[in-house]
C-alpha cells in the first residue's frame, strides 16, 4: 500500500485523515499556541496565511512521498490535532489542540501511525525526537511503547534558540 492510497486510518477510537482546505481555520485554532510555537518548526503566530502555506507544504510532501500528515479526529470530521510520519527517516511528529489534551488522543494517534508504519510500510523502526524537558511528549511516546535510545542528543537551532533532542524508537 502506498501512502497515496491512504485516505484515512481508523483504530483505537480515532480516525486519522488528510487535511483539507476546509481545515485551515481549525489549524489556526490548534496550532496558534505558545507551546506549539516554541516546540515545533511551525511559525508563530500561526494565522490563516500560515495555515494555507502549511497545507500547501503538506500537499507537496505527501504527493512526493516524503511525509504523511494526518489530522487527528474522533469522528473523521473535526480536527483535534495532527500526527505526521516522515517516510524518508521513519520519524514521527505530533501536536494537539489545547482543548483536546488529557484525553489520550495523541497517544492513540501515535500508536495508530506507528502500527501503519510497521505493518503497511514495513518500517522496522519508528523514531521520535523530543526535548528532555518536554514531559508531556515523553509520556506520549512511552505510552505508545517507544524506548529511549542511547544515541547522543542531537543539537538543533531553530527560531533563534538552540536545544537538544533525545531519540526514542519503536521497533516492530
Amino acid at each position: 500500500m502506498s501512502t497515496s492510497d491512504v485516505t484515512s486510518l481508523t483504530g483505537y477510537g480515532i480516525v486519522l485523515r488528510h487535511w483539507t482546505e476546509h481545515d485551515t481555520p481549525a489549524m489556526v485554532e490548534l496550532f496558534d499556541t505558545p507551546d506549539i510555537g516554541h516546540r515545533t518548526p511551525l511559525p508563530s503566530p500561526f494565522d490563516l496565511v500560515a495555515a494555507r502555506e502549511y497545507l500547501q507544504m503538506i500537499q507537496r510532501t505527501q504527493a512526493s512521498g516524503q511525509r504523511l500528515h494526518l489530522a487527528i479526529t474522533v469522528d473523521g470530521q473535526h480536527p483535534r490535532g495532527e500526527v505526521l510520519l516522515n517516510l524518508e527517516t521513519g520519524s514521527i511528529g505530533y501536536g494537539l489542540g489545547v482543548a483536546y489534551r488529557g484525553q489520550g488522543l495523541v497517544s492513540r494517534a501515535v500508536r495508530l501511525i506507528t502500527d501503519y508504519a510497521h505493518q503497511s510500510l514495513a518500517m522496522p523502526n519508528v523514531f521520535a525526537q523530543i526535548e528532555p524537558d518536554n514531559h508531556a511528549s515523553i509520556a506520549v511516546v512511552r505510552s505508545a511503547g517507544f524506548q529511549l535510545t542511547d544515541e547522543a542528543p542531537e543539537q538543533v537551532t531553530d527560531k533563534g534558540r538552540t536545544y537538544e533532542l533525545l531519540t526514542w524508537v519503536h521497533t516492530a
